[in-house]
């Protein structure tokens, strides 16, 4: 009993491997990727590459103590607050993500962002989210020396709709850097909102 159900198992084992075989035989093969396709797969694979113009942005990188100053009105002097930063690289260093800790307004406050740069638009990009606020600001610029200039837009409780912003980093070394943002005050006039020197921490 025990010899024909061994038997038994390797006829049923040579079976299914005669009809696997089969099966593989009739599977068409997929065919070559055409000059088009292998074309825009190599343009995709390009695209997707952090080059040069990622690496301009390593001094931002890591962990940063950060004194700001912040106006509400041009006319009196600004609030000023201390804080705390860590960059890291992600996503194979495609990407800057960014944790702040500090206070505003006498309140702590925590933020989150994002930065980059775009290889198809040729772009520096931006966004950032905090607990002071329930919208996203986004901003696009480009480099001239050690100096991004970003413009975006942001949610504004005051006027209750998005209101263009200019924004600045510039790079001071690879241990410091200035962010600078301007936007419309009192009146619709542009002016001076935030400005923030981040240095490395030792």
């Amino acid at each position: 009993m025990k010899q024909n159900r061994i038997v038994q198992s390797l006829v049923v084992a040579a079976g299914l491997h005669v009809a696997s075989m089969a099966l593989a035989a009739d599977t068409p093969k997929p065919a070559a990727p055409s000059a088009a396709e292998k074309a825009m797969w190599d343009k995709m694979t390009q695209a997707g590459k952090p080059g040069d113009a990622h690496k301009k942005l390593e001094p931002l990188v890591g962990k940063f103590t950060v004194k700001s100053k912040s106006w509400m009105d041009p006319a009196k002097p600004p609030e000023e607050s201390t804080g705390t930063s860590e960059r890291k690289w992600i996503m194979g260093g495609r990407y800057i993500e960014e944790h702040f800790q500090g206070t505003y307004g006498g309140q702590p406050f925590t933020g989150m962002g994002l930065q980059g740069y775009d290889n198809v638009t040729k772009k520096y990009f931006g966004s950032w989210i905090d607990s002071g606020s329930t919208g996203m600001t986004l901003a696009r610029g480009a480099m001239s020396g050690n100096t991004i200039k970003y413009q975006g837009t942001m949610s504004d409780p005051m006027s209750d709709k998005e209101v263009p912003y200019t924004m600045t980093t510039t790079i001071t070394g690879n241990d410091s850097h200035k962010l600078e943002m301007w936007g419309p005050g009192p009146g619709g006039k542009d002016m001076k909102w935030m400005e923030l020197v981040y240095t490395r921490a030792k």
